[in-house]
């Protein structure tokens, strides 16, 4: 077996809950071993989450910004019979522009793209782009891939696939978003 090293793609998707929360644990996992790490939110971003304090906290506690999360949407995104609203795509085309640029930087050693699935999904960024720039990545950088409904072509791409899926919920129940469980 050969002992080969390099920065892995790594996806988390399927209809179960935990994508992104799985991926905020490779995150912090990632910082606490001394990695840079950004997390570029395509969909969140009207909301305050939870992760938001923690990554400040957990930065304030290592006396540098080991792990930075930028929300970068306005939360929810209308899908179905009608197009996602103009602003929206607006908001996924910068994101993209912003996450590529860090992805090639090289400055970080792990970049999480959150929700990115869903924008590729309902048609606001084209798979072939993500595609291209997870080509061009650093050797050694991870790239982390989250939400539901990921792409054949980055599916195909990646190191490491994950899906989630959902075998029991409190929504079911009539439990509402838990503080510290969803946000």
């Amino acid at each position: 077996m050969p002992d080969t090293k390099k920065g892995l793609v790594i996806v988390h998707t399927g209809p179960g809950k935990g994508k992104t929360t799985s991926a905020l644990g490779l995150g912090f996992r990632a910082a606490g071993q001394g990695l840079r790490v950004l997390m570029v939110q395509f969909i969140k971003g009207s909301w305050h989450y939870g992760e938001l304090d923690a990554a400040q906290m957990l930065n304030r506690g290592m006396g540098e910004e080991r792990f930075k999360i930028i929300p970068m949407g306005r939360g929810f995104v209308k899908v179905g019979a009608e197009k996602p609203d103009p602003e929206d795509i607006r908001l996924v085309e910068e994101a993209w522009a912003f996450a590529t640029r860090a992805i090639l930087s090289g400055e970080h050693e792990m970049v999480i793209l959150d929700e990115i699935n869903y924008a590729t999904s309902y048609r606001m960024l084209d798979p072939e782009k993500v595609a291209e720039t997870l080509r061009q990545k650093p050797e050694m950088e991870h790239v982390v891939l989250t939400g539901r409904n990921a792409h054949p072509l980055i599916v195909g791409f990646a190191d490491l696939v994950t899906e989630m899926r959902e075998v029991k919920h409190p929504y079911q129940k009539g439990i509402i978003a838990q503080r510290g469980i969803e946000y």
